[in-house]
């Protein structure tokens, strides 16, 4: 699948307020977010590494117990095992990638 049209995959709501698309390439999943100002993602760790690009508005993210507010421009990179959580301070969207290919995501 060299090729994919993200505007064609199923729109899944994981948790309140984000709503993904997602695809997985061999090695990497994919995740096109649209999230709601005020929506979370509670603090979680996993093995995979994981980076937020977002495209539009701001996300404050918190690693390790360190935030920082991440806009257009701003890349917030989780190390593998380390403990995250997010908070949307605006509405917006972002492309989330995890290294490797993460299970429980659509298609995955």
């Amino acid at each position: 699948m060299p090729f994919v049209d993200t505007s064609s995959l199923e729109t899944i709501e994981r948790l309140p307020g984000w709503f993904g698309r997602y695809f997985h390439s061999e090695s990497m999943t994919f995740a096109h977010y649209d999230f709601h100002r005020g929506a979370s993602i509670h603090e979680h760790f996993h093995p995979e590494e994981e980076v937020y690009e977002v495209i539009e508005g701001e996300l404050e993210v918190t690693i390790d117990g360190a935030s920082q507010i991440v806009r257009p421009g701003v890349v917030a990179i989780v190390p593998g095992g380390a403990h995250h959580s997010v908070k949307a301070l605006t509405d917006g969207r972002a492309i989330i990638v995890d290294y490797p290919r993460r299970g429980g995501f659509a298609g995955g």
